[in-house]
């Protein structure tokens, strides 16, 4: 056994209050892409980078370009909580994980079992109608046809964070709490360059901050345990 994942193992043994902060590599393992990455066939499809596309001012503008990208990009019916969702989620019921803070909207987490999960950037599963507010599902938004719209005619609008809105903030404090108590915060499958989640770990004041990436992260020097693997293979001995 490689001697980092086996002092991972050691950590996390000793610990009982352990927090794990979560990106888009989390998720790239239950065959979600990240949205960020285009290719030949993503320009042939689209005129406008992901980035435009996924912010506010373009769905207040262009709504029904935005759901074409959105079904086609954003959602992930059959995909499947992986390893580290499996593996986070027996931690949490051991008593040993008390939060999984995570940047994506998949909901994978939920579906493997976790119990406390802080979704900075909102779900793909919750939609509300911008009008009177009521509440749509995944399911509703994949089968729609262009904008779709609720029975008193308003437009529906997923519960995720677009680009130009703010964090929730009562989402953001609790996840600081939840750092700030932590003897352990587990970092994997994020770049750490999406702010302000990425200046979460600044509350951290422990001495057990690992970071598990497959690539380095601006942020490996401060970490006392860098793992460069993926985060199903680091994980999978607590399954």
């Amino acid at each position: 056994m490689d001697e980092n994942i086996r002092k991972l193992q050691d950590w996390i043994d000793e610990s009982q209050n352990i927090v794990f902060f979560g990106g888009a590599g989390v998720s790239t393992e239950s065959g979600i892409p990240d949205f960020r990455s285009t290719d030949g066939l993503y320009h042939q499809q689209y005129d406008y980078p992901p980035e435009t596309i996924l912010s506010h001012t373009f769905f207040e503008k262009n709504p029904a370009e935005f759901y074409r990208f959105y079904r086609d990009k954003m959602l992930a019916p059959s995909a499947k909580p992986n390893k580290a969702h499996r593996a986070l989620a027996k931690l949490e019921e051991q008593g040993k994980l008390t939060a999984v803070i995570t940047q994506n909207i998949d909901g994978l987490h939920q579906m493997a079992g976790s119990k406390k999960v802080l979704e900075l950037h909102g779900s793909v599963h919750r939609n509300y109608c911008m009008r009177c507010h009521k509440f749509h599902s995944m399911e509703e938004i994949l089968h729609s046809e262009g904008v779709p719209r609720c029975s008193c005619g308003g437009i529906i609008k997923p519960d995720v964070v677009l680009y130009e809105e703010g964090l929730d903030q009562q989402i953001l404090q609790e996840s600081v709490d939840q750092i700030r108590r932590a003897d352990m915060l587990i970092i994997g499958g994020t770049s750490l360059t999406v702010y302000p989640a990425a200046g979460l770990l600044d509350y951290y004041t422990g001495n057990r901050l690992v970071l598990i990436n497959k690539t380095a992260t601006a942020r490996d020097g401060l970490a006392n345990l860098v793992i460069n693997e993926s985060i199903g293979k680091a994980l999978e001995g607590f399954l």
